[in-house]
């Protein structure tokens, strides 16, 4: 057990001399207990801390027969160390030296006593001896000290003492040790343990107060960088290190724990709690220095980050300032006003909405008293300026494109009225009205719409201002101008000639449509049907089908225009990207496939007039097999769209793009519209063809259907061998893909030994056959896993046939179905059953036409060859006759 606690009387000289000698710069130490730890565990000399009556310091030497061997050096330092522990504490410190000789000789007496004024390193105020008590060598010690007194008094005061008790004449009792008569406990070992703790203490709050001061200069010194992530990165560094530094402090507060202070007195521990406090208050002092330092840190950290994004969104108001001064304030069409408006408000929103978020961030940096109040709030002001003009110029931009589209809504207005009352007059069935009957009912219809359409025929585009405004549209003004004119003055001619009639009573007249006495001045293409078959008649009697084909179509064109305007575009904005997942990035054509050529080819041929609906569908039959293979490849694209938009569909930057463009329905949606229009063609085809038996341009209808429909085949196939697996090769390298089903097989051998397998197979394998046109491939279909869009087949594939091997046989006894594929002369045979007859000769002609296609590549072969052997023995015979 550890008994400090007997040291009390010099336990605050210890504590106090360590704390000033470490903290102090301008001391140092030139001897410590752990150095010297040895020689002192030699006590031939101690400091027990006791004091004399004048307040001198005892330094005891007991009894040791030994001392006069121990080497001057040694006596030096630690007699050097014994007088430096007081004397860093008082200026004047004094010394009494305590020499028991009792058990020694007298001429070991003299020779300490020159030790000791040869080498005594401190203030000496008195050498007491206790003199050896033998007779004789008292009896010597009496005479030698008499003839040697002079001597010794010149270099240092000596007083001989017969017993202990004449201590007391010089010492009180509380300040002696035990071994001379005292009650001062005092324990060597010990002393020297706590001596080295207490040194061990000291030198490592002199360690945490040398890193605190490193730590303090380096905060002070360091430059910050320019990015901030170097900025989080030191910000991170240096609370790792203030934390390490607080552990360090932590475990040299833990000392008051360590049993060495905790076994000590009252006194001792008021002591030892005064350097703890000591060490409290540095602990505080660094805790507010640090608090100090890191609200700056991250006050700097705001503050660049607030400046970044000030920087950004000033870039970004300034881009935006660009693009909508490249925006026209007016336009050629409603679509393109509409989405001139669109574009200026998603400017303004996007600016307005980057603003507010940056100068409601500045608000709280200076509700937090942020040390850069000013610069902040004056980066607010000009923010707030920057997006205030940006908008003020777009309100202004709003207001003429607003005119522009309601003079654009009056000029369609005024062309739908005029196609409608075209309409009306085309599907007035003249030979009903010859009767006077007839002639007033049309009459009555067509005065019906000129009430009713009064306010378009009679609305005069050129009382609208001709001013700067709408210069751009003049063209269009006119044209409407003399499309109205044109109408009115048919309407006005067929009320003519039905008014005649009505002034007529006269028998029936041929069914011709009566002929104006004064032709109109301005006769449109639409209004001169010459007979029943004429095509353009044609698709106005079935205008309820053109009219859907013309609404559909348009209203296809501008979906496909809005996807690729909102959502795909938006992909290269700048402003867009932080929005954009990393899995989206440069992936557009992924995502959209080929639906820009798909876009670009609809437009061309988009259909603005129901009267020239004729033109867009003929114009389309050349190339339609051609430029809708097109989707073909948007299809086979699908699967990769479709997964690619399942990783990341609920991203804000989707969420984002269909708010702008207030869809209800996600973009998916829009990417199936292309399959889901390649469909809706062959429908509207059959529609046509279903009334048009005997009407022109019947024969180029149904090359399209055909073309329509084989394409969808074609897409279809495609689909499928898209999920081929295991096919060791490029399964373009077979061709095209001309049928694809699901059969049941059973296989035969010729050759080689039979198969038990084969032997035993009754029940016939299931396999799905792709005809190539270079060979038959046979693969096993899985089974379909997933939901909703995931919900997939794949074909493992099992082997294949080279059509140029192959043979059929087209009846199987048993089963009208059945049809047998033999290849390499039978070495193979397959039977193959198919679900219906109908199926089966579909997939025996196909094989027909590629066999009979070999064959005649074969025998221009061989008529080749034979014409060449006829050719050399022409000239053969021509050499030698």
């Amino acid at each position: 057990m550890c008994l400090l606690w007997i040291f009390f009387p010099f336990i605050f000289f210890f504590f106090f001399f360590f704390f000033f000698f470490f903290f102090s710069p301008e001391t140092t130490i030139p001897i410590c207990a752990k150095d010297i730890s040895d020689d002192l565990m030699k006590e031939f000399a101690f400091l027990s801390g006791g004091r004399g009556k004048d307040k001198a310091w005892i330094i005891t030497l007991p009894d040791n027969a030994r001392f006069n061997e121990v080497p001057e050096e040694v006596v030096s330092k630690v007699l050097t160390y014994l007088t430096s522990v007081p004397s860093q504490h008082e200026s004047d410190t004094k010394f009494i030296l305590i020499l028991d000789r009792r058990l020694d000789t007298w001429t070991s007496v003299k020779t300490t006593l020159q030790k000791i004024a040869a080498s005594f390193p401190g203030n000496l105020h008195l050498v007491m001896v206790l003199r050896p008590t033998g007779f004789f060598q008292r009896t010597f010690t009496d005479i030698g000290f008499r003839f040697s007194q002079e001597d010794f008094l010149l270099k240092l005061p000596v007083v001989m003492l017969s017993s202990v008790s004449d201590l007391l004449t010089y010492i009180d009792e509380q300040q002696l040790t035990p071994e001379f008569g005292g009650t001062l406990e005092y324990c060597h070992s010990e002393w020297v343990i706590f001596r080295t703790a207490i040194e061990s203490f000291a030198l490592t709050v002199k360690e945490i107060a040398q890193m605190l001061q490193s730590f303090g200069t380096e905060l002070a010194e360091t430059e910050l960088p320019d990015d901030m992530y170097s900025i989080e990165r030191i910000l991170a560094l240096r609370t790792e290190k203030y934390y390490q530094l607080k552990e360090d402090i932590t475990a040299g507060l833990s000392v008051s724990a360590c049993p060495l202070f905790a076994n000590c007195s009252n006194p001792v521990l008021f002591l030892c709690s005064r350097l703890l406090g000591q060490l409290h208050e540095m602990e505080t002092a660094f805790d507010g220095f640090w608090e100090k330092h890191q609200l700056k840190m991250e006050q700097y950290l705001q503050l660049w980050k607030f400046e970044q994004s000030f920087q950004e969104v000033k870039s970004a108001i300034e881009f935006l300032m660009g693009q909508q001064a490249e925006v026209p304030d007016t336009g050629d069409s409603i679509l393109q006003v509409k989405q001139r408006l669109k574009d200026l408000a998603h400017f303004d929103g996007m600016a307005q909405v980057r603003a507010q978020v940056v100068i409601l961030h500045g608000h709280q940096l200076a509700a937090n008293h942020h040390y850069a109040l000013n610069l902040i709030c004056q980066q607010c002001n000009e923010l707030r300026h920057h997006s205030d003009v940006l908008s003020d110029e777009i309100k202004r931009k709003q207001v003429r494109l607003q005119k522009t589209l309601d003079l654009h809504t009056r000029l369609q207005q005024a062309l739908q009225c005029c196609d409608e009352g075209a309409y009306l007059l085309a599907n007035q069935q003249m030979d009903k009205c010859q009767s006077k009957e007839g002639a007033q009912k049309a009459l009555q219809d067509i005065e019906k719409f000129l009430e009713n359409s009064s306010a378009y025929l009679n609305y005069d585009p050129q009382l609208l201002d001709q001013g700067s405004l709408f210069h751009s549209l003049q063209c269009q003004i006119q044209s409407v101008q003399v499309k109205l004119e044109n109408v009115r003055s048919m309407f006005e001619n067929r009320q003519s000639c039905f008014k005649k009639l009505l002034d007529k009573h006269v028998r029936p007249v041929q069914l011709v449509a009566p002929r104006p006495e004064n032709p109109p001045r301005s006769k449109s293409p639409l209004f001169s049907p010459k007979h029943k078959n004429n095509i353009l008649f044609f698709f106005l009697y079935f205008s309820h089908v053109i009219n859907e084909l013309i609404e559909t179509e348009r209203v296809y064109v501008e979906e496909l225009f809005t996807v690729l305007t909102g959502y795909r575009a938006e992909m290269d904005n700048p402003a867009m990207l932080i929005l954009m997942p990393p899995v989206l990035r440069n992936r557009k054509d992924v995502l959209f496939g080929n639906m820009p050529e798909i876009y670009d080819f609809h437009n061309k041929y988009n259909i603005p007039k129901p009267y020239l609906a004729h033109r867009c569908i003929f114009s389309l039959l050349p190339s339609l097999r051609e430029d809708f293979q097109m989707y073909e490849k948007y299809c086979q694209n699908k699967p990769r769209s479709e997964s690619l938009w399942r990783q990341c569909s609920e991203s804000t930057f989707f969420q984002e793009c269909q708010r702008k463009l207030e869809h209800k329905l996600g973009l998916d949606s829009y990417l199936l519209k292309p399959v889901q229009r390649l469909t809706k063609y062959q429908l509207l085809l059959k529609e046509l063809l279903k009334y048009s038996t005997s009407c022109d341009g019947v024969q180029e209808l149904q090359e399209a259907l055909v073309a329509m429909l084989d394409l969808l085949k074609s897409v279809n196939d495609s689909m499928h061998q898209i999920s081929i697996t295991g096919y060791d090769g490029d399964l373009s390298e077979l061709g095209k893909v001309l049928m694809q089903g699901s059969f049941s097989v059973w296989t035969g051998h010729r050759k080689g030994p039979t198969k038990m397998k084969d032997l035993a197979r009754f029940k016939p394998m299931q396999r799905h056959l792709f005809l190539y046109e270079k060979a038959l491939v046979f693969c096993k279909k899985r089974e379909e896993h997933g939901d909703g869009y995931d919900k997939t087949s794949s074909y493992s594939f099992k082997h294949f046939l080279k059509m140029n091997a192959v043979g059929i046989t087209e009846n199987v006894k048993g089963d009208h179905r059945k049809f047998e594929i033999w290849y390499s002369g039978r070495e193979e045979v397959y039977v193959v059953q198919a679900q219906t007859v109908d199926l089966k000769m579909a997939w025996l002609n196909e094989i027909r036409k590629i066999l009979f296609k070999q064959q005649e590549l074969i025998k221009g072969t061989f008529d080749q060859f034979l014409h060449g052997i006829h050719s050399a023995a022409e000239l053969f015979l021509f050499s030698h006759c």
